[in-house]
């Protein structure tokens, strides 16, 4: 039902989840954990999978969030649930409350679960290439430190995303990470077909983590593309498929 970050779970009085696909009521094509408010999935089984995972988290459904992805840098702070209908468009999600879970979701983007032990702030960021590339992890970061969190106390994971050999991209693409900065180069390598190149989604946010401050990062390592266990953009664009399920990946700090 979940994978975990072996970094995160040495961590006492954090609770976290990369969840699969597996364990949910979901049929079809979101067979079966879907969590993606945006799908158009059955909403009666949408809320039946994230209360499955709002149990894992040990918080009730209503303190089990997610915001409204835009693709975007932009982060907000939370301290009391929001109902469903007014979820801030942000693409990360900061908190020092206790016994609220935060979640990003995702099917093929980076998931990032982030927490200082110290300070008792936790975040979850969405970080597709848009994201990565325009800032969602510095200004995560940003507000944690806000929160109290010191960057070298940081702790980050990486959760299951589309890896480099599944994710070939156009030459317009790689222009526009180069323009932003040419040593992002480092992140493509030569594809297949001419005029395009496979990217480093992972590789690219770790950087940006290092470069943020961030010692202490975990990855994952897992595929979505290639791995069934996990749901796939790309995967159901490549099958002709009308729609696909989406993952939550999520994080909590614990009542002391």
């Amino acid at each position: 039902m979940m994978l975990a970050s072996p970094l995160l779970s040495a961590i006492p009085g954090v609770r976290h989840a990369f969840f699969t696909r597996e364990g949910g009521v979901s049929r079809g094509l979101y067979g079966s954990l879907n969590g993606g408010l945006g799908s158009d999935d059955d909403p009666a089984n949408v809320a039946e999978n994230r209360r499955r995972m709002s149990e894992h988290m040990g918080v009730m459904p209503s303190r089990f969030l997610s915001a409204w992805q835009i693709h975007s840098p932009d982060a907000v702070v939370v301290s009391t649930p929001w109902e469903a209908a007014s979820r801030p468009r942000a693409d990360a999600i900061i908190t020092r409350a206790e016994g609220l879970a935060i979640g990003v979701t995702a099917a093929d983007c980076g998931p990032i679960l982030f927490v200082d032990p110290n300070a008792r702030v936790v975040a979850a960021a969405h970080a597709g290439w848009k994201g990565a590339l325009t800032g969602i992890v510095e200004s995560t970061v940003d507000t944690m430190v806000k929160l109290g969190a010191e960057r070298t106390g940081i702790v980050a994971a990486i959760g299951p995303l589309i890896r480099q050999h599944s994710y070939e991209v156009g030459g317009e693409f790689v222009e526009r990470f180069i323009e932003a900065d040419a040593e992002n180069s480092l992140f493509f390598i030569p594809s297949a077909r001419e005029g395009h190149a496979m990217f480093d989604l992972a590789g690219f946010i770790r950087m940006r983590l290092e470069r943020a401050g961030v010692p202490m990062i975990d990855d994952l390592g897992v595929d979505t593309y290639s791995d069934e266990r996990f749901y796939s953009y790309r995967r159901s664009v490549h099958r002709n498929e009308p729609d696909y399920g989406r993952h939550v990946h999520a994080i909590a700090l614990e009542h002391g």
